[in-house]
């Protein structure tokens, strides 16, 4: 995505010398890098824009040229942090015939997020989440489409009679989601181990095949 530089363009912007759209790039990239730094190692609330432009090696006055505020950043931090793990995600899901795979598949996807940038992770558990003004916002859309993917694929065996037709596909989510962040809850607080290979393979079994040895209905 193209920074979004703020309209400065008035009878003085003779003075100010173009800069290419490789050299904006660049700096919008950088600004983002530490902004993502700051707020792992912070918190949201702990963060300043000071503390991103010196990390950024730049002003104060160039982060706002490329970001409304700090809550902007955050948005296009995590904004960059979803498209990356969205990236193919879909495709390479529905390109399995069986849900059993496709299941599997995007648990194991999601636990590797959780190993590949939890301090983000934590940082969207803890703060951005919980944070009173989530509902109905810019992050909880972010999750949203991310997590449409799944139900997608249960709405689809849903559809060709390869799950029971009582499963919720939305019950289903927070299961899953809630499952797997519980389980990541340690790790990315640099506790233990994910065990991300044995988890995608021990969450997808119980959910495909239960608990009960006895399969037949109560």
């Amino acid at each position: 995505m193209q920074p979004h530089c703020h309209d400065t363009t008035d009878r003085w912007s003779w003075l100010v010398p173009a800069i290419s759209a490789q050299r904006m790039q660049a700096r919008y990239d950088s600004i983002l890098a530490a902004a993502k730094s700051v707020f792992t190692e912070h918190g949201f609330a702990g963060a300043s824009i000071s503390d991103i432009a010196r990390r950024a090696g730049v002003s104060d006055g160039l982060v706002y040229r490329y970001f409304t505020n700090k809550r902007d950043l955050l948005y296009h931090v995590l904004r960059v942090f979803y498209e990356r793990i969205m990236t193919d995600l879909e495709a390479d899901v529905l390109r399995q015939t069986r849900f059993e795979d496709r299941l599997h598949l995007l648990i194991g996807r999601h636990l590797d997020a959780f190993v590949a940038d939890a301090a983000l992770c934590r940082l969207f558990i803890s703060e951005v989440r919980v944070a009173s003004d989530y509902q109905g916002s810019a992050f909880q859309e972010l999750n949203r489409r991310y997590t449409a993917i799944l139900i997608r694929i249960v709405d689809e065996a849903l559809a060709a009679g390869a799950i029971r037709r009582d499963v919720n596909p939305r019950l289903l989510r927070d299961v899953i989601f809630g499952a797997i962040e519980h389980r990541a809850w340690s790790f990315v607080n640099g506790r233990g181990d994910l065990a991300k290979d044995r988890t995608a393979h021990e969450l997808t079994t119980l959910l495909l095949r239960g608990m009960v040895v006895n399969e037949a209905a109560p």
